[in-house]
This record gives C-alpha cells, sequence and structure tokens, in this order.
C-alpha cells in the first residue's frame, strides 16, 4: 500500500515544479519507503495529491526513467527500478569479482567458451601478436546475485600465459588466476566505453529485450613493462550498471606527461567513431 503523499510543492519558490516533485519521489525510493519494482502511484493521483499538472508530472518521471531511477510498462504504470550495480573505470584496475565483492554481491560465471583459437587482426593488434598467432579466449556470462548481467570475451596471449585453458573459471577471478600461476599483475589499461544495443544472441543470454541499451566496454590491460596481457570485450546490461570513474588532478602537468613518455606501447584511441557499415 502506498503512504500518502504529505508533501507540498512550493508554487511561490523558484524552483521549477517538476525538480519538486521529482526530489519527493526520489526521497521515497531512497529512504527505501518504495522498493525496487513497487508501483508509483498513478499520474492522476500525483496530480490530485500535489496539485500540479499532467505535464509537470510526466517531466518528472520521464528525468526519472532517463536516470534509471524508475521504468514504465504501458498500460500498467511506472515502477521503481533495480538500483544500478557500480564498476570501476578509472585509477584502480580492479576485475569484476573484486569491484562486486567491494559492494557485498555474489556473483558467479556460465563458461560459454575456453579453449586456444587464432589471433584475428583486431586482437592481434591490441596484443602485440601476429595475426593467427595462438591466443586464449575465454567468454563467460555474468551473473551478479543470479542475474546476467554482462557477457565478457577475454583474450590473452598463449605464449604468455596458455594454462588458462585448464583453469575453472565459474567463481574465481581471472586476475588472481594470472597472479598466482604466473605471477602477472597488470600495472595499467586503457579502458574504452560506448553505448549500443543488444543483439539477438546477447538479448537472449541477458535476458532483455532485443535492441535493449548496452554499454560496451573495451579493455587492454599491461604489465609493468608494457607487455599486454589481456584485452576483452564486454556488453553490459544497461539498466542495471553504472560506471564510475575516479579523476585526479596533477599539480604539476608534466608529472603526468613524464608517466605516459615512459609507456612503450601505442594506446588505442579514446574515443573511436565507427563507421555505420562496420558492424559489432
Amino acid at each position: 500500500m502506498v503512504e500518502a503523499l504529505n508533501e507540498r510543492i512550493d508554487f511561490e519558490g523558484h524552483i521549477p515544479f517538476y525538480l519538486q516533485l521529482k526530489g519527493f519521489l526520489q526521497q521515497r525510493i531512497d529512504a527505501g519507503i518504495w522498493q525496487p519494482n513497487d508501483m508509483l502511484p498513478s499520474e492522476a493521483k500525483l496530480c490530485k495529491a500535489y496539485g500540479i499538472s499532467r505535464t509537470v508530472v510526466r517531466q518528472a518521471l520521464r528525468e526519472m526513467e532517463y536516470e534509471g531511477q524508475v521504468y514504465r510498462r504501458k498500460g500498467k504504470g511506472t515502477f521503481v527500478a533495480e538500483p544500478k550495480i557500480r564498476e570501476s573505470l578509472a585509477q584502480r584496475l580492479t576485475g569484476f569479482h573484486q569491484d562486486m565483492a567491494d559492494q557485498g554481491l555474489s556473483t558467479s560465471d556460465q563458461v560459454l567458451f575456453l579453449g586456444v583459437v587464432p589471433a584475428d587482426s583486431k586482437v592481434a593488434n591490441y596484443l602485440k601478436l601476429t595475426v593467427g598467432e595462438g591466443v586464449v579466449k575465454l567468454r563467460r556470462l555474468r551473473h551478479v546475485e543470479g542475474e546476467p548481467i554482462a557477457l565478457v570475451t577475454a583474450y590473452l596471449p598463449e605464449g604468455l600465459c596458455g594454462k588458462v585453458v585448464e583453469g575453472d573459471f565459474r567463481a574465481q577471478s581471472l586476475y588472481t588466476f594470472l597472479e598466482r600461476e604466473y605471477g602477472l599483475v597488470s600495472a595499467h589499461g586503457k579502458r574504452m566505453i560506448e553505448a549500443v544495443v543488444a543483439n539477438e544472441e546477447e538479448a537472449r543470454l541477458m535476458q532483455v529485450k532485443k535492441g535493449a541499451p548496452m554499454v560496451l566496454l573495451n579493455s587492454i590491460s599491461y604489465l609493468e613493462d608494457g607487455t599486454p596481457v589481456e584485452y576483452y570485450h564486454a556488453v553490459h546490461r544497461g539498466d542495471r550498471t553504472r560506471f564510475e570513474i575516479e579523476l585526479v588532478r596533477y599539480r604539476q602537468p608534466e608529472n603526468l606527461d613524464g608517466v605516459l613518455a615512459k609507456r612503450t606501447e601505442k594506446m588505442p584511441p579514446s574515443i573511436e567513431v565507427r563507421s555505420k557499415k562496420k558492424e559489432r
């Protein structure tokens, strides 16, 4: 049962009505009064309770939907969305297992493929290999609290860490395996992020509709000496994932330039504009 809506719109103030309404609704969600998948009051009830027009109500709900706080079902109403799962992008080069463990969330992986394949031109370029050279390919459907969240395909040089094919990665971190078996620790990396939509296979595996919003993450990790150790391609559910970026300000910019100058690898571009004819 929905609690009575007792807040009041300040009609004389300078804050737009829709922002005031949005704030009231957000407070209820943040306080746990409304739980994930609870239905919000109807537009008509919100109009009557707060003395505002349907246009104001729709603008507030539209912004909340855009920000991932609520979702709508045609003909049924507006519902509280599941909270986003956070993953780090910068400053800390951590793996998926560690990111989730830091939030107290349980993870499990379904291994879809694990074996050695010849490197295509893209993988060979990122891992500094020749086309056709052997790479270990590990493809996993990653779950958080039992829910499919990401489809991840990792590639590693067979000559550097071929024993990966012997590992059991249903509940084990790849980074932990590399450090334990080979003493390999990723020192720095490059991550590229873009918005995409789910293709038929991704939609089926992650239990969403084809064309649903997804976050595509491409990442390359390097050892201290600049040797590429892993390239991965990951598609995350856009409705359940939020990436966080930590920023550091350098008081002397030349310090950052000096760090970058010591790196011998050719980093991929931070932003790629893909041709419309190029398929993922």
